[in-house]
């Protein structure tokens, strides 16, 4: 049911079937991956364009969309925000403006009425858990009311930078998939080679950063650990945690939001918070919002140092 305080315009049609373009394609590349690899293998460069479009985009979605714009964990330098919002963009998942949205919305409602993608959407039965679980990866992509810009983006829509990469979306997904290409022809390579960095580190690496975005959503909030008291089911899933650049610390980062680092106990990788990190030290970024380091065993008192609080939308 539409919510107009929540929701705003219909998606169209030609928007949906784009949509599941983004999708399959991806997914059909990676089917194909399969023999291609077993037969002829990967060459290290192609490899290494794969390995360095994963990174790079991976963490414009972590560091830039997510910990930049969406919580407001840190103040960056215009060059290096504007760089990292293209290069959340090139992670082809939709304008930043709407990912913004969809992502305070999660946070304002998580796992309950009004969250785009809970796994706990349809009960808690386990046909339930299972439909909510696909529904939290990738079904609610389908969903055709879009979130209310207005409501969870205001601060957004009035910013000329985040508005003019967010209308570059489709040319930047377009650039997402070419620029491997380009990059191993002017680096000599064959048109064959050619080829193949588009095949690896364009469909299949942005399948992976697909995929493991949306784990974070569909895995962290149904399987893993809750070291911290939420009002939410979210969870820490430590497979996850170096492939999403530290997103998977998904318990620690839904008790505290509004910090740089997603992984609040001592131990916990994140990659992303050693980039700010890096960042600040060379004056890139200021005013980084740090937590405390946690030990483990500590976990309950750390806990009353930082009692549950709403999740920011701001």
């Amino acid at each position: 049911m539409r919510r107009p305080i929540l929701d705003s315009r219909r998606k169209p049609q030609r928007e949906m079937v784009a949509i599941s373009v983004v999708i399959a394609l991806p997914f059909v590349a990676v089917l194909a991956a399969i023999p291609v690899a077993w037969g002829w293998g990967i060459s290290w460069h192609v490899l290494a364009l794969t390995i360095g479009f994963y990174v790079l985009t991976m963490m414009g979605i972590s560091t830039g969309f997510h910990r930049l714009l969406t919580h407001r964990s840190f103040k960056a330098k215009r060059p290096v925000r504007i760089l990292l919002l293209v290069a959340g963009s090139l992670a082809i998942q939709g304008p930043v403006i709407r990912w913004v949205a969809d992502h305070r919305r999660h946070h304002a409602f998580a796992d309950r009425d009004g969250d785009p993608h809970s796994p706990w959407r349809y009960g808690t039965s386990t046909p339930a858990i299972l439909r909510g679980m696909l529904h939290a990866h990738m079904g609610w992509f389908y969903d055709r009311d879009e979130t209310n810009q207005e409501v969870f983006a205001a601060d957004l829509l009035k910013d000329k930078d985040v508005l003019a990469v967010d209308r570059l979306s489709a040319l930047l997904a377009v650039t997402s998939l070419a620029l491997p290409s380009a990059i191993e022809l002017g680096l000599g390579g064959s048109a064959t080679d050619a080829v193949a960095a588009f095949f690896w580190a364009g469909l299949v690496r942005i399948f992976f950063v697909h995929h493991v975005t949306w784990s974070v959503n569909s895995i962290c909030h149904t399987i893993g650990t809750r070291p911290f008291a939420t009002r939410d089911r979210s969870a820490n899933f430590w497979p996850l945690a170096i492939l999403s650049m530290g997103d998977a610390w998904h318990n620690d980062h839904h008790a505290m939001p509004r910090y740089a680092r997603h992984g609040m106990i001592r131990g916990q990788i994140d990659i992303s918070a050693y980039f700010i990190a890096a960042f600040e030290r060379l004056g890139w970024v200021t005013e980084v919002r740090w937590p405390p380091v946690m030990h483990r065993g500590t976990q309950a008192a750390d806990t009353r140092m930082h009692p549950r609080q709403p999740s920011t939308m701001a």
